[in-house]
């Protein structure tokens, strides 16, 4: 028997013994599928793999690219009615296993979860205060679902709610836009800083990228759309300056070519726009397929990222409606009667398209979502 060894220690398995910075090197190893498996095999497993200090030590360096679904609309109080009855959780599916994967938050204390956006890990979701009336106070959270910690924002009005989009980015930076006003907070503030954002009109798929925001708005008539990008830093905004429109004279047609055209964040200093592409300038002319294209923030030039292949876009030519989702080099599409999605896959540089099938809670059709990259990533006070 070792010297300072109990024989209790001594019949433990041998893993028992091992430091727990050993244990940590270990485990830090192996992908994150494997560590949340491994995080059900055993209690000791269990506290090594949630221990502040191992979470610490992979936060940056594990992950998983998943694409996160946003639930299906409903009317307020029906909605208020199924989280209640029902245990609320974001469904997920995840590329490269193929698969859906459910991660559940009934950790935490508000109804009628809705989460909306995601970043480096943490997901923010708007949620009813359990103190008071559904839909009376509405308050925007960030958690992880995988270590299952979460923090509430500073306080704002449910009108916030209904009307902004939240954008998040990797600073940890927060912003809530409306057409008249945004707000914003940035990580260790416990308030929201106020200003007006004087857009044209309403903003369609605004998106946070480095320092800027971007967002398309109509500056057409009432009989015909014209979308126009725009763009204004954060510090601009905080002084209450216009934004800019961008627009270059080598750009000509793009913005017309495109049918109902919305933002999507892509990889770097790029955004992608994806509407249908027009098959004539006509104000109702239908469209030959779903177009992507990239724009390079540097150089300012666009070039085509993909176009759906016409015997999947078929599927979409009956729908009045289709919803775009996700970032990076993955895009999501989905539409009414549909009832599946599809994905354009850009990974392995060559822009792969497929089905996704099994989609769940797809209620009316249209899914909704984002990406969200999971990881362990500790939630700070």
């Amino acid at each position: 028997m070792l010297y300072g060894t109990t024989a209790s220690e001594m019949d433990a398995p041998p893993i028992y013994r091992l430091p727990q910075d050993t244990l940590h090197q270990i485990f830090s190893a192996l992908p994150l599928r494997q560590i949340m498996i491994c995080r059900s095999v055993c209690k000791l497993f269990n506290q090594v793999l949630t221990s502040p200090c191992f979470l610490h030590l992979i936060s940056a360096t594990s992950s998983l690219h998943l694409l996160a679904l946003r639930p299906p609309h409903h009317h307020h109080h029906h909605a208020h009615r199924l989280h209640q009855s029902s245990h609320p959780g974001l469904h997920v599916f995840d590329p490269d296993q193929n698969q859906w994967l459910r991660f559940n938050l009934d950790f935490l204390p508000f109804r009628s979860l809705h989460p909306v956006a995601s970043s480096l890990g943490l997901v923010y979701l708007w949620g009813d205060s359990p103190d008071l009336s559904p839909g009376l106070s509405k308050s925007l959270l960030v958690c992880n679902p995988l270590t299952r910690q979460f923090r509430v924002l500073p306080q704002l009005g449910s009108a916030w709610s209904r009307h902004g989009s939240v954008l998040v980015d990797s600073a940890s930076r927060v912003m809530v836009l409306t057409e008249l006003a945004a707000l914003y907070c940035f990580s260790g503030s416990n308030q929201w800083l106020s200003f007006s954002s004087n857009l044209p009109s309403k903003p369609r798929s605004p998106i946070l990228v480095s320092d800027s925001v971007y967002a398309l708005c109509d500056v057409g008539s009432p009989w015909r759309s014209q979308w126009k990008l725009f763009s204004c830093t954060i510090a601009k905004m905080k002084n209450s300056q216009t934004w800019n429109r961008l627009e270059r004279h080598e750009w000509g047609d793009v913005f017309d070519i495109l049918k109902r055209p919305r933002l999507v964040r892509g990889n770097g200093n790029r955004i992608l726009m994806v509407g249908g592409l027009k098959s004539s300038f006509s104000l109702n002319s239908s469209c030959s397929t779903i177009l992507i294209l990239r724009l390079d923030l540097e150089s300012l030039d666009w070039d085509e990222a993909g176009r759906m292949p016409l015997d999947m876009f078929r599927c979409f030519q009956e729908s009045s409606k289709f919803k775009v989702f996700g970032g990076g080099d993955r895009v999501c599409f989905s539409a009414k009667r549909v009832g599946r999605l599809a994905l354009w896959d850009y990974c392995s540089g060559k822009g792969d398209w497929r089905w996704i099938d099994g989609v769940p809670g797809s209620g009316d059709g249209l899914s909704r979502g984002f990406v969200f990259e999971a990881r362990l990533t500790a939630l700070s006070p």
